[in-house]
């Protein structure tokens, strides 16, 4: 798609880049070119919208064009300028790792719910900061569910697993940047199949946690065709497809879960849009109680939570 900024003001090139991406039906299309530009001038929202007449160099403009073009062919933002937010922490991202989605903090606040309710049913009230606890995380990604409970739970140690080498060097780079790269362990393996490699093991005691949360693949490779562009071109495969129906992964990960989680300790899982029926027979009642669904805000099942027996 050609394009020529002729007028090098703020409003100007975003006026153009909104233009450019709603013709081609680029999805939050104003937004999109509201991040591109924030990213190109390294400024906020409140600055652009105080400054519509500010010229812009040459240079900047060129750049701000040249990340237009590239949204508008179907590249996410996120890759273009580097980052997302999530959980009020903004994260590096890059095509080797999924983009973090707002549905995902769902899976936070579950945790942290059934941590606070664990210990109310202790009788400990105090506030809760995690002394003790050892969670896992399963297929870490960029990191985001690691990093977003070691900033909620200030004394606990956690385990992020991915079979993904890349993504673990984005997830490192994420909790070296937040300040929790001492708390925040990572280990190379398939779900939990490596934890005698894991960095808390020791060679006398099975590693065992309080918490494991994952959000595992769960796209189904048949539903491939029905994806945004954005998605099926240019986030990785391995962290998309759950198998050819998309619920593949779980029966494994629960499995492994009763085996690694203590008596009283707290699976949360994501599910896809249409998961639940398919999975929650997985957490049969000899091994698992108190399990919950919780919706997310379009009301689809989107967290299933159990405790082990």
């Amino acid at each position: 798609m050609k394009n020529v900024f002729h007028e090098k003001t703020v409003r100007a090139l975003l006026k153009s880049g909104i233009a450019q991406l709603r013709s081609a039906q680029v999805p939050s299309y104003t937004l999109a070119a509201e991040l591109l530009l924030l990213h190109v001038l390294g400024r906020d929202r409140t600055w652009i919208y105080s400054h519509p007449e500010e010229e812009i160099l040459d240079s900047v403009a060129d750049r701000y064009s040249a990340l237009v073009r590239r949204r508008a062919s179907g590249e996410p933002t996120q890759h273009l300028t580097g980052k997302q937010e999530f959980w009020a922490l903004e994260l590096e991202v890059t095509p080797d790792v999924l983009i973090p989605r707002p549905e995902t903090e769902h899976l936070i606040e579950v945790a942290l719910d059934r941590l606070a309710v664990r210990e109310l049913r202790a009788g400990r009230r105090q506030p809760l900061g995690g002394e003790g606890l050892r969670i896992a995380d399963v297929g870490t990604g960029s990191g985001c569910i690691a990093i977003a409970l070691a900033k909620e739970l200030p004394d606990a140690t956690i385990l992020a697993t991915d079979i993904s080498s890349a993504a673990l060097a984005v997830a490192r780079r994420n909790a070296t940047r937040h300040n929790v790269a001492d708390r925040v362990h990572f280990l190379k393996c398939n779900l939990l199949d490596g934890l005698r490699d894991a960095p808390l093991a020791t060679r006398h005691s099975t590693l065992l946690f309080d918490v494991v949360v994952s959000n595992p693949p769960y796209v189904g490779q048949r539903e491939a065709g029905t994806l945004m562009r954005e998605v099926k071109e240019h986030e990785p495969e391995i962290a998309l497809y759950g198998g050819e129906e998309g619920y593949e992964l779980y029966e494994d990960l629960i499995a492994q879960s009763a085996k690694c989680l203590l008596p009283g300790g707290i699976l949360v899982l994501e599910l896809g849009h249409n998961g639940l029926p398919a999975v929650e027979p997985f957490l049969d009642a000899s091994s698992w109680t108190k399990v919950g669904v919780t919706n997310d805000l379009a009301g689809i099942p989107r967290v299933l939570a159990a405790e082990k027996l």
